[in-house]
C-alpha cells in the first residue's frame, strides 16, 4: 500500500472544508429548480385516534395552493415504509404508513400535504385544512403500555412488538453455582441526534422521460431508490437519488421518513418539481428517536472477581412504529452487554415496547451506549460490593489477547452471531491509566475542594464496524491523467472525501491533487450500501483498493499494446507506465477514459476497542457537575487520517457528554412532546466540557479487510454514561450516592444528594 506514495497514515486537512468556509457549499436547501412549489406537512397534534374526516377545500381555494395530498390521492393501499435491517414477518404488522391510515400514533405523524406557490403560502393553508381526530388514550411510558391503557395495534394484541434474544452458554446454571450475585435497575432517558441541518428534499418528475430525480439522499441512497422505485411502480433506473452536502447525520438523517415518498409522490401528481425543507420543531418531533431503554440486569460473580453470568430483561420503547432500523438498538443492548470483558454465560431479553411516540431509529452507537451504562454500572457496584478494586476488576475481566478472536453473545429471533476480531485491550487499558495519572488523581477522591467533591471513573468499550454485505468503487483514469474515483459509500460530514483520496492516491501511486472523489449519488455506481455502522473508511476504501488493482492491469494491457511488449513487463511507477526504458505518462495514455469497477464484500464486523477516564467535581448543594479532565484512549487497527479521526473522537465523546448531561426528550403522559425546541431541549456547546483528550493507537490491526482498518466514528461515545455516572458516584461517595439514571441533570443529582441526606447520611 505504501510504495510511491505515503498519503495513508498522514493528519492531513479536508479537502471538503475549503468550499464550506467560503460558504460554497451545496445543501438541499440550496437546491432550486425551474417552476418549482413548495411542500409543508400537516402533521397530528393528538398521540393516539382515529381520523374521521380531512377537509382540505377551504386550503384549496387559497391562491397558489395547487394541491392538498392525502391518503386517498396513494390508491386503495397507502404505502408503507419496510425495513431495512432485520426484517422479520412477524414485524410487519408495525411498519408506518407514508401518511396515517385511518389511525394517527403520534405528535408528528403526517397525515397531509400541502403543495403551493411558497412555503410561506402552503403554511397559511395548512390552517385552513380540517382535520377531525377522535382521542383514544395515549400510552406513553413503559407502565401504561404493559397496562394496556391502550393497544397501538388492536389485531397484535399487545404493546410488545418482538421479544430479542441474546444468549452463550448457560447462564442459568451458572446463576445457581455462583459466589455473588447483583441485581439492579437502570434506565436511560430518550435522546437523539440533533444535526445542524434539518432535513429536506427536492423532487422533479420528468414525464417525457419517465424520470424521477430527488436531491437530498444521505446514508442508504441505493436503499431508498429501490424502495422509492417499488413504491411508486417505477423501473429502478427511472429513479435518481442525488447527495449534496450534509450537515451532519450521526445514524438518524439518510433513513427511509415519510417524506422520503411524499415529496417525489407529490412532485410526478403535480407534474413540477417540489421542495421540503424541515424546520427544527419538525425534526425533534418526527426524525427518528433513540435511546430509552429501561433495564433490570443481574451479574453473576466468583469470589476472586470473575465475571461468570449475566442475565436479565430490558425494554426498549421504541415509539410508535418500526421503521427501517428500529431495531438494531434494542438489539444491540442485548446482544453487547458483555463488551470487552469475558462472559461466557448470557441470557438477556430485550422487549421493543410500541408507545404513542416519535419511532425510534439508530443514533450514534445505537444499543452501545445504553448497554454500557448498564454494564459499567453494575461492574462499579460490584467492585464496591467485593471490597476489589474497580480498576483490578475490570483489567482481571478483559478478554486477553490470546483469546482473539473472541465470540460474543449470538442474538435470535433475526440470528447473528459476531466474534471481536483482534486486540490488546490490556495494553490499551494500560495506556489510558497512564496516560490521565490515575494513580496521582486517586488522592483526590471524594475530597471537598472549593465547595466540589471530586470523583474518577474509568470504562473499557467495544466498537463495532464495517457492517456488509459490500461496498462498490468505479475509477475512471481521465485522458488529462486525472482520477475520478466514485464510490456507493455517502459522506455525512465524517470526511470521506479526503480519506478516499488518501486511499486512492496510495493505491495508484499518483499526487493528490489529482483525484476527484464523487460519491453517494446512485448516478455513480451500479450498487451502493452508503455510510452506516462506522463503515465507510474500511467498505468503501477496501473497495478503491480492488478497484484499484483492476485499473492497473487495464493501464498495463493499454501500455503494453502502445509500446509492442508483454502485459507482464510494464511497469507502473508514479504517473507513467513503461518498458525497457520507455515510458507512457497517465496523462495522454488513452483515447479513451480508462474505467474499472470493484466490489468489496465482507461479513465480519471491525472492533476497535478502548478505555476512558474522567475527573468530574460535583456540587452536592445544586448538583452541578464540572468535567475536569476526560481521556480516551482507542485502538483502530490502522489509522488512515489522524486528524480527521481524531475529530470524530472529541465529537463523539462531546456528544455522550450531551447524552449524559443534557439532553432530554420528554412526553407527558397524554403522549405531547413537552422539550420540541432548543429553549427546552439543551444541547452541549464547546464550554461546557473544555477540557477532553483523545488518543488513538493501532496495536491490532484488522485481520479481515486488506486495509487492516477498524470502523472508529462511534467509540468516543459508546461508554461516556456509564463513566460520567460512575465519577459521580465516587465524587459522592460518602454519601452512597448511585446514580441508576440518566441523564444526569442537576436536579437529579440534587435530588439523589437530598434523599441521601434524609437516610441519615453525614455530608
Amino acid at each position: 500500500m505504501k510504495g510511491f506514495n505515503s498519503y495513508v497514515g498522514r493528519p492531513m486537512e479536508r479537502v471538503e472544508d475549503l468550499r464550506m468556509v467560503r460558504g460554497r457549499g451545496t445543501y438541499v436547501a440550496d437546491v432550486n429548480r425551474p417552476n418549482q412549489l413548495y411542500a409543508v406537512i400537516l402533521r397530528s397534534s393528538v398521540a393516539h385516534g382515529i381520523i374521521r374526516s380531512i377537509d382540505s377545500s377551504d386550503a384549496l381555494a387559497l391562491p397558489g395552493v395547487h394541491h392538498v395530498l392525502t391518503g386517498k390521492d396513494l390508491g386503495s393501499k397507502v404505502p408503507v415504509i419496510p425495513l431495512r435491517l432485520q426484517p422479520l414477518p412477524q414485524l410487519e404488522a408495525f411498519h408506518q404508513p407514508v401518511l396515517a391510515d385511518r389511525k394517527v400514533r403520534y405528535v408528528g405523524e403526517p397525515v397531509a400535504v400541502v403543495i403551493a406557490d411558497s412555503a410561506a403560502v402552503a403554511e397559511d393553508a395548512l390552517e385552513r385544512v380540517a382535520l377531525e381526530i377522535e382521542p383514544l388514550p395515549a400510552v406513553a411510558n413503559r407502565s401504561q403500555a404493559e397496562a394496556k391503557r391502550a393497544v397501538l395495534f388492536e389485531e397484535h394484541g399487545s404493546n410488545v412488538a418482538i421479544t430479542w434474544s441474546a444468549f452463550r452458554g448457560n447462564a442459568d446454571e451458572a446463576f445457581k453455582t455462583a459466589d455473588y450475585v447483583r441485581r439492579e435497575t437502570f434506565k436511560i432517558q430518550r435522546h437523539a441526534a440533533m444535526f445542524m441541518e434539518p432535513r429536506g428534499f427536492v423532487a422533479e418528475w420528468d414525464e417525457a422521460a419517465g424520470k424521477l430525480t430527488v436531491w437530498g439522499a444521505a446514508k442508504t441512497a441505493w436503499h431508498n431508490r429501490r424502495t422509492l422505485a417499488a413504491q411508486l411502480g417505477l423501473p429502478l433506473d427511472a429513479v435518481d437519488l442525488i447527495e449534496v452536502d450534509v450537515g451532519g447525520g450521526f445514524g438518524s438523517r439518510g433513513e427511509f421518513y415519510p417524506e422520503d415518498y411524499l415529496i417525489p409522490a407529490a412532485a410526478r401528481i403535480v407534474g413540477r418539481p417540489v421542495k421540503w425543507t424541515e424546520d427544527r420543531r419538525e425534526h425533534i418531533m418526527s426524525a427518528n428517536h433513540a435511546r430509552d431503554v429501561e433495564c433490570d440486569v443481574e451479574f453473576a460473580v466468583s469470589r476472586d472477581g470473575r465475571f461468570i453470568g449475566l442475565r436479565g430483561q430490558i425494554w426498549a420503547d421504541i415509539g410508535a412504529y418500526i421503521r427501517t432500523n428500529g431495531s438494531v438498538g434494542p438489539r444491540n443492548v442485548a446482544q453487547f452487554m458483555s463488551g470487552p470483558y469475558c462472559i461466557e454465560h448470557i441470557d438477556l431479553k430485550s422487549s421493543m415496547l410500541t408507545t404513542n411516540k416519535t419511532p425510534s431509529g439508530t443514533y450514534r452507537g445505537p444499543g452501545r451506549y445504553e448497554t454500557d451504562f448498564i454494564r459499567e454500572r453494575m461492574i462499579d457496584l460490584v467492585a464496591q460490593d467485593l471490597k476489589i478494586d474497580r480498576v483490578e476488576l475490570r483489567r482481571r475481566n478483559l478478554v486477553a489477547d490470546a483469546q482473539m478472536p473472541y465470540p460474543l453473545a449470538s442474538i435470535t429471533p433475526y440470528d447473528s452471531s459476531t466474534e471481536l476480531d483482534s486486540g490488546d485491550y490490556h495494553a490499551v487499558f494500560d495506556r489510558c491509566l497512564k496516560e490521565f495519572g490515575w494513580d496521582e488523581r486517586s488522592k483526590l477522591r471524594g475530597q471537598l475542594i472549593d465547595g466540589y467533591y471530586h470523583g474518577l471513573a474509568l470504562g473499557s468499550f467495544i466498537e463495532g464496524g464495517a457492517a456488509g454485505p459490500k461496498e462498490e468503487a468505479r475509477l475512471v483514469l481521465e485522458t488529462d491523467g486525472a482520477l475520478s474515483v466514485y464510490i456507493g459509500s455517502s459522506s455525512v460530514g465524517q470526511g470521506l472525501e479526503t480519506i478516499m483520496t488518501q486511499i486512492a492516491a496510495d493505491a495508484m501511486e499518483m499526487s493528490y491533487d489529482k483525484i476527484t472523489i464523487r460519491h453517494g449519488s446512485t448516478s455513480y455506481v451500479k450498487d451502493g450500501y452508503g455510510a452506516y455502522h462506522s463503515r465507510s473508511t474500511v467498505m468503501g476504501g477496501s473497495a478503491i483498493l480492488l478497484a484499484a488493482d483492476k485499473l492497473k492491469d487495464l493501464i498495463r494491457k493499454t501500455a503494453a499494446a502502445r509500446l509492442g511488449c508483454e502485459v507482464e513487463q510494464i511497469l507502473i511507477e508514479g504517473e507513467q507506465a513503461g518498458f525497457d526504458g520507455e515510458h507512457l505518462a497517465f496523462a495522454g495514455l488513452s483515447d479513451v477514459p480508462l474505467e474499472v469497477e470493484a466490489e468489496f464484500f465482507n461479513k465480519k464486523y471491525t472492533w476497535a476497542y478502548g478505555t476512558q477516564a474522567a475527573h468530574v467535581a460535583v456540587d452536592p448543594g445544586t448538583g452541578h457537575v464540572k468535567v475536569i479532565d476526560f481521556i480516551s484512549v482507542e485502538d483502530v487497527g490502522r489509522m488512515i487520517n489522524p486528524l480527521t479521526l481524531h475529530g470524530q473522537a472529541i465529537g463523539s465523546i462531546v456528544q455522550g457528554l450531551g447524552g449524559a448531561f443534557l439532553e432530554h426528550l420528554v412526553y407527558d403522559d397524554e403522549g405531547q412532546l413537552l422539550t420540541g425546541s432548543f429553549a427546552d431541549y439543551l444541547m452541549p456547546t464547546a464550554s461546557d466540557f473544555p477540557n477532553i483528550r483523545s488518543i488513538t493507537v493501532e496495536l491490532k490491526p484488522c485481520p479481515n479487510n486488506p486495509l487492516g482498518a477498524k470502523g472508529a466514528g462511534e467509540g468516543g461515545l459508546i461508554p461516556v454514561g456509564g463513566v460520567m455516572a460512575n465519577a459521580v458516584a465516587d465524587a459522592l461517595s460518602h454519601l452512597n450516592v448511585q446514580p441508576m439514571e440518566l441523564p444526569l441533570s442537576p436536579p437529579r443529582i440534587w435530588q439523589l444528594v437530598e434523599r441521601a441526606k434524609t437516610a441519615n447520611i453525614t455530608v
